[in-house]
């Protein structure tokens, strides 16, 4: 087949993304149709290879091509790749960065290649977008010689969807996206803000690591370092106990007693106390950061929502919004009531709007690999 044929040919897309607590597997066709899709739990590193051999087993394996979601490609990797050996060790170098979903990742590399050896791979990275960064928003205060030593600098993550999310935002308004102000509101089990000007990046809540910024599920996120000091010195807690409560027992688990916010909600109408100091804490970071990413944009024209919480909590939505009139924003209660994916809910004297968007990483990773295998 000549290299045109072959060009054509590359259309269906089987996307593997590990999140955090499932391995999602979606094919879509050469309209970015979807052809199938599975989900498997995977809340261990490992992935359940039977499992995987056997959603595979159906047309989910009727792909030309596969793009992996790897959530950090560190310095070297700031646009998508061709998977090869060298690609894969260089990967695997980076598990220590987010340790939650990199080795998560490559375990559902090593699985679906044994299935589907001779289909291209490409690695989409979370980190790629926030390459934009400049070095005011990107460099950390910390001695030079360490920052060049060990690469240390705020990647920044959920890059996929931020970037599904500033292609859809001036499709769903029918403004160009090169004036756009936009602030991404990416909340799930992992949470983060991007502010986007222009389609590009240029600021974000997530740094060297994904614990960075908003208080998530099991995420504490933000914490001065000095009070980690103390206990590493004073109450003489082992680092790994450190670490384990700070990726696993920290965020609403450890305010509420509970990673579901859908649960925490209902107890928090109910009289809660514990559920609404972790709502709060919560809302009052989002609000905080909301505000950070307009001034890292000198304004706001749009306020996106995605991603679990994003899409399917209107009251976290109202409650994110309440105050921030300022910003020229207000949602109407109906539509923020009924909204489903892809919607306006801005009320009528709103001068910035407010969008609920459907998640769609899958379209943005099949682009990539679409792109990278022409």
């Amino acid at each position: 087949m000549d290299l045109a044929g072959k060009r054509r040919r590359v259309m269906r897309v089987l996307v593997v993304n590990a999140g955090s607590s499932t391995l999602k597997l979606r094919l879509l066709g050469s309209d970015d149709e979807i052809l199938a899709d599975a989900e498997l739990a995977a809340t261990q590193p490992k992935v359940d290879r039977r499992a995987l051999t056997r959603a595979l087993d159906s047309p989910l394996r009727d792909a030309d091509a596969i793009g992996h979601r790897i959530v950090h490609g560190g310095g070297r990797f700031r646009t998508a790749h061709r998977i090869d050996a060298e690609v894969e060790r260089d990967l695997r170098a980076l598990c220590d960065l987010a340790p939650l979903h990199q080795a998560k990742s490559l375990a559902a590399l090593d699985a679906v290649s044994d299935v589907l050896p001779h289909l291209p791979s490409v690695a989409c990275f979370d980190t790629a977008f926030h390459a934009t960064l400049e070095p005011a928003a990107s460099t950390y205060a910390l001695p030079a010689e360490w920052c060049e030593r060990w690469g240390l600098r705020r990647y920044g993550f959920h890059g996929l969807s931020h970037a599904w999310v500033a292609r859809r935002a001036p499709e769903l308004l029918g403004r160009e996206g090169a004036r756009l102000r936009v602030v991404s509101c990416h909340l799930g089990a992992g949470a983060s803000l991007c502010a986007i000007r222009g389609g590009r990046s240029c600021d974000t809540t997530m740094g060297f690591t994904p614990l960075e910024g908003l208080v998530m599920a099991t995420r504490s996120g933000s914490v001065d370092p000095g009070l980690l000091m103390w206990l590493l010195e004073r109450e003489r807690i082992a680092l790994d106990e450190l670490a384990d409560a700070l990726e696993h027992r920290s965020g609403l688990q450890a305010l509420g007693g509970t990673a579901d916010m859908r649960e925490l909600l209902v107890r928090s109408g109910g009289g809660d106390r514990a559920a609404r100091l972790a709502i709060e804490v919560y809302i009052h970071r989002l609000r905080s950061a909301i505000g950070a990413m307009c001034a890292s944009l000198d304004g706001l024209d749009v306020l996106v929502f995605t991603g679990g919480v994003g899409e399917r909590s209107s009251q976290i939505r109202e409650l994110a919004i309440a105050g921030l009139e300022f910003l020229g924003l207000g949602i109407d209660g109906e539509r923020n009531g009924h909204a489903t994916q892809d919607v306006d809910i801005s009320a009528s004297n709103a001068t910035a709007a407010t969008l609920v968007i459907d998640s769609r990483e899958d379209l943005e990773i099949s682009a990539q690999v679409r792109s990278v295998l022409r």
